[in-house]
């Protein structure tokens, strides 16, 4: 009796202790998961903003620039490959098709929502031109992941990765001739963007200036030559480290953050997608929902669509194309639901719609779209993929 008294005890011990160390770790890597989303962002913002005044010092034209910065989900595939050197495909999956649908139904919606209602919302020609462009990359991602079979998927990476380039280099084409208006940046990458290199332009206007108000002033002639000279106040050596330690910090940051995705997933008993799908898309398009809400305050349409439709173009096409490449034969379509499929598929359609003939209803479009979304995370734990 007292011997198995004691086993009992030694058992309920032992369980409060296991339950205890399981909430610390999920605690843990909460913590580290939100820290290393700072970290991303920070990282990214930093990546592109110094790419661009690299680019630009170096010649590249800004359509180029703008294709590279509107958009771009570079801590997305940073994430991606930060999965797959984990041996998590799954959870990059779910991150790119979960995202793709946050995107849309989570931040554009916003943006609609909290338009300036004194001002009347237009989509211009730009506008409506890549969103089919995007309503016809997802049929073709749609198509190529649900029944593409388990030996061809090296072969729909390379497709997906080719479709991107094409897409770039015909955009880039198109917006040099004259016929689409370049992608807007977001408001944050632009407005810091410009930023560090007004910096250097400011001290050259000002110090120039300065010294043409007393030209005359035979002791000023020095400053006036001097000023003349030093026309950046950084050299593009700086801006070539910061890059370099913004892409380091978004190489580290999504190693931690995948990581603790992974471990939380683990110790919450759910699936790898269903995490990806829900939890990580939603944090990783965090951002977007920012930018989505300021843009579309201030009726900035550009800004609004090309956050998103740039977004979703580089996640079904390059991130997918990266993920399927590397990982052949090892992820087949039963990993993504068709009904989460139909649902990217859908709402990409209702966006087109939306900036197409939707206009005057945009407000309403957009709580249709936010309404959809919380419809479909409650769904994606009850139906789609209930554990």
């Amino acid at each position: 009796m007292v011997t198995s008294l004691h086993h009992t005890t030694a058992i309920l011990l032992y369980s409060s202790t296991s339950h205890m160390a399981d909430a610390g770790i999920i605690s843990y890597n909460v913590a580290s998961f939100i820290c290393a989303l700072f970290v991303l962002e920070f990282g990214a913002d930093k990546f592109v903003d110094h790419t661009a005044v690299v680019a630009d010092r170096t010649g590249i034209p800004e359509a180029v620039i703008g294709l590279l910065t509107a958009g771009a989900e570079w801590e997305e595939l940073a994430v991606v490959i930060a999965c797959m050197l984990q041996n998590r495909p799954s959870l990059a999956i779910g991150n790119i098709v979960g995202s793709g649908i946050s995107n849309i139904l989570g931040a554009f919606s916003l943006g609609l929502i909290f338009r300036n209602q004194e001002e009347l919302i237009a989509f211009d020609a730009s506008a409506k031109t890549y969103t089919l462009i995007l309503f016809l990359l997802t049929l073709l991602f749609t198509g190529l992941v649900q029944w593409g079979s388990l030996d061809q998927t090296r072969t729909i990476g390379v497709i997906l990765i080719v479709v991107f380039v094409v897409y770039v280099a015909s955009v880039a084409y198109l917006i040099v001739k004259g016929r689409l208006t370049a992608p807007e940046s977001d408001s944050d990458s632009e407005s810091e963007g410009e930023s560090i290199d007004s910096e250097d332009d400011e001290e050259e206007a000002t110090s120039i200036s300065r010294a043409q108000v007393n030209s005359t002033t035979p002791l000023l002639e020095a400053q006036q030559e001097l000023a003349i000279v030093r026309q950046h106040k950084h050299s593009i050596s700086y801006h070539v480290a910061s890059l370099v330690f913004g892409f380091l910090a978004i190489v580290l940051s999504s190693f931690v953050l995948s990581n603790a995705a992974s471990t939380i997933a683990d110790q919450t008993g759910l699936s790898d997608v269903l995490f990806g799908v829900v939890f990580l898309s939603i944090a990783t398009t965090l951002p977007e929902k920012f930018v989505a809400v300021v843009s579309g305050s201030r009726n900035r349409t550009g800004i609004l669509v090309a956050n998103t439709v740039g977004g979703n173009i580089f996640l079904l096409s390059l991130c997918m194309g990266v993920l399927l490449v590397s990982t052949a034969g090892t992820v087949d379509n039963a990993t993504i639901n068709i009904a989460e499929l139909g649902v990217l598929v859908g709402s990409t359609l209702f966006m087109a719609l939306a900036v197409w003939f939707g206009a005057r209803w945009s407000r309403v479009a957009g709580m249709v779209m936010l309404i959809g979304y919380l419809a479909f995370l409650i769904l994606e734990f009850t139906t789609i993929r209930h554990e």
